[in-house]
């Protein structure tokens, strides 16, 4: 199935000389086991040129504008460059109704792996207009979609990850550390699932659900800085 592409260059703001790139870039590997006579191939390649592209413009920005440490500054380009952020990207650009997606994966609705689609997707198109274009206006398209998002990061300190937040709020706030308990743990063993609560002073905050205890902690502190109305602070 064909898909006009020109709303899609006015939301991305950028015009191609090859609209199969942008085309390609919005190629999902499962489109292809139902269409294989589709002439273009996946976004993956797409997608490991723009992954190196968008990481060398963060990086040059974030060199040139901060004199911070090198740890510091690890951290907030992985912020800028996660697939949650990449994805949120990805949605706001208007890129999700213009991708090639199996049957399946199109019922999919807003899950991890949708989550991981949107972000690759978006990677693939940086790299579609470095090839299309030049470094220049890929990185321009960074620094107007990703990059811009950098100081609202800064001021809430979203660099850090949802558990070093919510114990630095809570010490700050109510003086208290937060501590969690696994409170369910089902299915075999490669296959595990956890429920873990974050307590403050044996007063549960919140539950998160993950495969290993980590991802299922990490999980209770975003439901709990949501929870404490502290997402934002």
């Amino acid at each position: 199935m064909e898909k006009n592409l020109e709303a899609l260059e006015k939301q991305l703001d950028v015009k191609f000389s090859n609209i199969n790139l942008l085309r390609q870039a919005l190629v999902h590997r499962s489109y292809l086991n139902e269409h294989r006579d589709f002439p273009l191939d996946h976004n993956e390649r797409l997608e490991f040129l723009g992954d190196a592209v968008l990481e060398l413009v963060v990086t040059e920005h974030l060199f040139s504008n901060f004199p911070n440490p090198e740890g510091e500054l690890t951290n907030w380009r992985a912020s800028l460059v996660n697939a949650q952020m990449l994805s949120m990207v990805a949605e706001q650009s208007g890129i999700e109704d213009f991708l090639y997606l199996s049957r399946g994966e199109s019922k999919e609705a807003k899950t991890k792996a949708r989550q991981s689609i949107l972000a690759n997707s978006l990677e693939a198109i940086i790299g579609a207009i470095y090839l299309d274009k030049d470094y220049d206006a890929a990185a321009t398209f960074v620094h107007r979609n990703i990059i811009a998002k950098l100081p609202h990061i800064l001021k809430y300190k979203l660099y850090l990850d949802p558990k070093s937040r919510f114990q630095e709020i809570s010490q700050e706030v109510e003086g208290a550390t937060p501590s969690y308990r696994v409170l369910e743990e089902s299915g075999p063993d490669h296959e595990k699932q956890f429920v873990v609560g974050v307590y403050l002073d044996d007063a549960e905050v919140a539950t998160g659900r993950g495969t290993s205890k980590q991802e299922a902690q990490m999980h209770a502190a975003e439901e709990a800085l949501a929870a404490k109305g502290w997402a934002e602070r």
